[in-house]
């Protein structure tokens, strides 16, 4: 069968051990991000089964409408939003999805971003290039409190490391996202007030559910961090009201922010506002883009593309 892999941007999948368990199929693999949907329908024109990446590439009723040979798409990760599932339908095109991942590579994210925003490394950095000595003063992280909102897998993971820095560690988020963080004995914020208003490290874990969490995090929300705070989103662009941010980066409060997720993705040619504020460290969705993670992801798309070629098709998306 023809396969396509689309916006495999560090052309991993060529690479990985998933891609030799496709011995027999014409397999192609475009590594660019591609945002015109015309363009992305002669590209996969010919293609019969699809691999997406997580999120990375919109399938709208307009674009499977023009793949008139599509027959499986392999999807990685649980959440397909950003795809039309009742033009599958439709179509018979037969949707597979498998989350699960691997929490650990955007928990690292999370910190180096943290870091790199209070700390002023980028700056410093490139500075340094050019021929200078440092100029700033940089937030230690020793006895200051970070702010967990939403308490799951990553969350987890980076209040342990906030904790072995030496923070202390204060929660936000839904009675049992809390009730876990009471179990692993760190703090629950009294108010959510006080939790924006105390935390020097603010990190965002939260699931975008359509409109249950979109917006989730407001204006008035940011307004009450510290101007020497910095706010850290690796989760989704979508749980900050939209222009929040940067109005508050503007404002001074928080002072920094380490951003990994933005509005509209792919970001090119500086297109987001973000990009263009020096207090805000920003990296094009690195979060669990590591060799490990992908191959992982990878791996699990081939499980249901042979599951698919078998006539026993695993992890099947219904359209509700």
């Amino acid at each position: 069968m023809k396969i396509a892999v689309v916006e495999d941007y560090g052309d991993v999948f060529r690479r990985a051990a998933a891609h030799s368990r496709l011995e027999g199929h014409e397999v192609s693999v475009h590594t660019g991000p591609e945002t015109d949907l015309e363009a992305l329908a002669a590209k996969l024109a010919d293609a019969e089964i699809v691999v997406l990446t997580q999120q990375r590439t919109r399938f709208p009723r307009e674009l499977i409408e023009k793949l008139t040979k599509l027959r499986f798409i392999s999807q990685t990760g649980r959440n397909t939003g950003h795809l039309d599932l009742a033009a599958c339908a439709e179509r018979g095109i037969v949707v597979s999805a498998i989350g699960g991942g691997q929490p650990h590579a955007t928990a690292e994210l999370a910190w180096g971003l943290a870091i790199a925003a209070l700390r002023h490394i980028p700056y410093e950095s490139q500075r340094l290039r050019e021929g200078h000595w440092q100029s700033t003063v940089g937030v230690r992280l020793y006895g200051s409190t970070l702010g967990i909102y939403a308490y799951g897998r990553i969350g987890a993971l980076v209040a342990r490391v906030g904790a072995a820095f030496g923070m202390r560690v204060v929660c936000w988020g839904r009675e049992g996202s809390l009730a876990r963080a009471r179990e692993d004995r760190y703090e629950v914020a009294a108010s959510r007030e006080q939790f924006f208003a105390e935390a020097d490290v603010l990190s965002l874990h939260i699931p975008l559910r359509d409109e249950s969490t979109r917006g989730i995090v407001t204006a008035r929300d940011l307004a009450l961090m510290k101007p020497t705070a910095v706010l850290v989103n690796t989760s989704r662009a979508g749980i900050i009201q939209e222009g929040a941010l940067a109005a508050a980066l503007r404002a001074g409060r928080p002072g920094y922010a380490g951003v990994d997720v933005f509005d509209n993705e792919p970001v090119v040619g500086a297109s987001d506002p973000l990009v263009k504020l020096p207090n805000a460290v920003c990296t094009p969705h690195l979060g669990y883009a590591t060799r490990e993670t992908l191959e992982h992801h990878y791996d699990d798309a081939v499980d249901q593309i042979l599951a698919f070629v078998g006539g026993k098709p695993i992890n099947v998306v219904k359209h509700a």
